[in-house]
């Protein structure tokens, strides 16, 4: 009798070790979700419509750029976090030397973002003030954040998440009591705010290991690292994009109306992506846990379900207060409930990326990737040629984001039916 308790007392501590992992990750989430509504709520009524959008679309640009800092190093830091740690400061210190390196590859590929997308519209140097909050200081409070994940201090990483959006938070606040609420004083408050995040989390919840730096290690983790980096960047191309169509192709007021409700569907993945990243992990150990089709299915529609509900509960509380959010996001109230499939089938596609990353599956992804941002600028192009009225426009992205969805069922699933490749 002695080994069947055994076997039940460990299978009852995993279950509960599970459940805490992730009570502590989804409380990063609920605090993450509180701020940054406060925030968005603050930042989008302070700033005319023409600004916000001008600003959510180079954000947008800083957090895609964002993605080549350290050459993806941040994937394998968080890797070595979750399988290797005792390796994790020998990587840390190929981390910071490929950040170094990279920079003149964030700038190039800045400068040409900028050229193509905002010379006309936006000045140079409120740009670079976002993307050097986005892709600098942010990307490497994420990394820290990261870390903590991969090592299962989800408090501390919870804890870093929720102090950082407070931080944006009160930056916004305190905006709103400059004399001059301009988009360029704007990105001088952001940049501070992301720095002193960064700060925050450096000082507080640095792993504390030594830095070793080993160079032959690296060069056999950067393909990997290299792989990632570009799926990355164009995971978020995929992600992002329609915010830099919006505004090539319309105006800067169209794409202020656009990032708004785009904004309060991105609210609707924060808790989502804790349970993502908690099933990654967990795949990273055991990469055939998804193999039976019933499980990858009801996975599916819990995301779907609980995206969809949360976007429809806030869209009819619009209906009923409109100018509950302020009076800028009231102006784009109405045309929240058009895009009522959009969430699910937005973070259905974003779960489906990061089943193929644990299972180390990154070339594929990155090609899979490629290929989704490809449909989705052509299908977006299309959409904003073929439709001028902004609710027309909201409602057919629910069709173009249907097609991505299904695209990536297609070729998700068949790389899923290859060999996983193990840490």
């Amino acid at each position: 009798m002695q080994g069947p308790l055994i076997s039940l007392r460990d299978i009852i501590t995993s279950q509960r070790q599970v459940l805490r992992d992730y009570l502590a990750a989804i409380s990063g989430s609920a605090g993450r979700l509180v701020f940054s509504l406060i925030y968005f709520v603050i930042l989008a009524n302070s700033l005319t419509i023409a600004d916000f959008g001008l600003f959510a679309t180079a954000s947008a640009a800083g957090v895609m750029v964002g993605r080549i800092l350290a050459l993806g190093f941040t994937a394998t830091l968080y890797r070595i976090a979750t399988v290797k740690r005792r390796l994790l400061g020998t990587y840390a210190a190929g981390f910071l030397l490929l950040a170094f390196a990279s920079l003149p590859l964030i700038a190039l590929a800045s400068a040409v973002l900028y050229l193509v997308f905002f010379a006309g519209d936006m000045r140079v140097l409120p740009f670079a003030l976002v993307i050097a909050s986005e892709a600098i200081a942010w990307r490497l409070t994420e990394t820290v954040i990261v870390v903590n994940n991969g090592l299962n201090r989800f408090g501390r990483a919870a804890t870093i998440l929720i102090v950082s959006i407070a931080i944006r938070a009160l930056a916004a606040f305190l905006f709103t009591f400059h004399a001059s609420q301009d988009l360029l004083s704007w990105t001088v408050f952001y940049l501070a705010a992301n720095s002193a995040a960064l700060v925050f989390s450096l000082v507080f919840y640095r792993p504390r290991q030594r830095l070793r730096i080993r160079p032959a290690l690296y060069g056999r983790r950067l393909p990997d690292a290299l792989y990632v980096a570009a799926a990355e960047v164009l995971f978020y191309l995929q992600m992002e994009f329609d915010k830099l169509l919006v505004l090539a192709l319309g105006n800067p007021t169209l794409a202020g109306i656009y990032a708004i409700i785009m904004r309060l569907v991105d609210l609707t993945a924060i808790p989502i992506r804790s349970f993502s990243m908690l099933l990654v992990q967990r795949m990273m150990r055991t990469p055939e846990m998804l193999n039976r089709w019933s499980l990858r299915l009801g996975i599916e529609g819990a995301i779907f379900a609980i995206s969809t509900l949360a976007l429809a509960a806030l869209a009819i509380i619009l209906v009923f207060y409109p100018t509950l959010l302020g009076s800028n996001v009231a102006q784009a109230a109405p045309l929240v409930i058009l895009a009522l499939a959009v969430p699910g089938l937005r973070n259905l596609t974003e779960y489906q990326a990061d089943l193929l990353f644990a299972r180390g599956q990154t070339l594929i992804r990155a090609i899979n990737l490629a290929v989704l941002a490809t449909a989705k600028a052509a299908l977006l192009s299309l959409v904003l040629k073929s439709f001028h009225e902004t609710s027309d426009i909201v409602l057919s992205m629910n069709v173009v984001f249907a097609v991505l969805y299904l695209a990536s069922v297609v070729l998700t699933y068949r790389a899923l039916a290859r060999p996983a490749r193990r840490v």
